[in-house]
């Protein structure tokens, strides 16, 4: 059975449609990338999968999420998937975190509602949580969010995504807030835990190159529709459609201008 499953998926606001028709699936263990400019769709299909969506965006269609229907579902029956069956590492962490909060009490929050873990078992979980993305150091979970440099804060959105250790990660737009050295390093780190943990990931982003290297399949969004669908290799080497050749035209570009300016410092 698929861990996710989504069919005639449509988001609407005031104003009309957002996402139109959109559908695909994901296998346990699969890794697919949903790619698009911005505006295309791309997180707003990642919120309605997880019911996020805020109240002026209403979704129709239906999302199976490992065999429960997500649209038009209360959210009081929602939170129980929100952890072991799937999460979301956002694309900043210094708003998806809470300011307020000290790190380690934010890792603590899903080991102890999903996994019942308490006192020095829990302490244990949470200097793990930490250990596993790099983040050894005891101070860590004292700090808050505010004292952590980018990456930093990335590593422990990834820590409290994993905790209840969740068949499917969503990660929209991981990295985009961090420099080049840092998004290496987390995305090695994502990488080897999707790995490591055999989890079905939905990898949101534009950056073709990224996505090429963190997927199996793709998924291209242009304006709410869904345009191509098939094998990294295929759609980045032959792609179909024009906007997908677009895409796939700029960021060649982009790369060429980036080895230039390189090799003229």
């Amino acid at each position: 059975m698929s861990i996710l499953d989504v069919s005639g998926l449509i988001v609407r606001s005031a104003s009309g449609a957002l996402v139109r028709d959109v559908s695909f699936s994901l296998q346990p263990g699969e890794r697919l990338g949903l790619i698009g400019e911005s505006g295309s769709g791309k997180s707003l299909t990642s919120l309605a999968v997880t019911g996020l969506l805020p109240d002026s965006l209403h979704a129709s269609g239906s999302v199976l999420l490992d065999g429960h229907q997500v649209v038009g579902a209360r959210d009081v029956d929602l939170r129980p998937l929100r952890g072991p069956v799937a999460q979301i590492v956002f694309q900043e962490p210094l708003t998806a975190l809470d300011p307020l909060m000290r790190v380690g009490r934010q890792i603590a929050e899903p080991l102890r509602r999903h996994l019942g873990l308490r006192g020095t078992e829990l302490r244990s979980a949470v200097t793990s949580a930490l250990d596993e993305v790099a983040l050894s150091d005891p101070r860590i979970a004292r700090a808050y969010p505010h004292e952590l440099s980018g990456g930093q804060r990335q590593r422990v959105a990834i820590a409290i995504a994993l905790a209840a250790r969740p068949e499917l990660l969503i990660a929209d737009e991981p990295t985009t807030a961090l420099d080049v050295t840092v998004q290496d390093a987390v995305l090695s780190l994502l990488e080897r835990l999707v790995a490591d943990r055999g989890m079905a990931l939905l990898f949101i982003s534009h950056d073709l190159a990224v996505v090429s290297r963190m997927v199996d399949r793709i998924v291209v969004l242009r304006d709410g529709l869904v345009v191509e669908e098939g094998a990294v290799a295929q759609v980045l080497q032959s792609p179909a459609e024009p906007y997908t050749r677009m895409l796939v035209d700029s960021a060649r570009a982009l790369d060429a201008f980036l080895d230039a300016a390189e090799g003229e410092r």
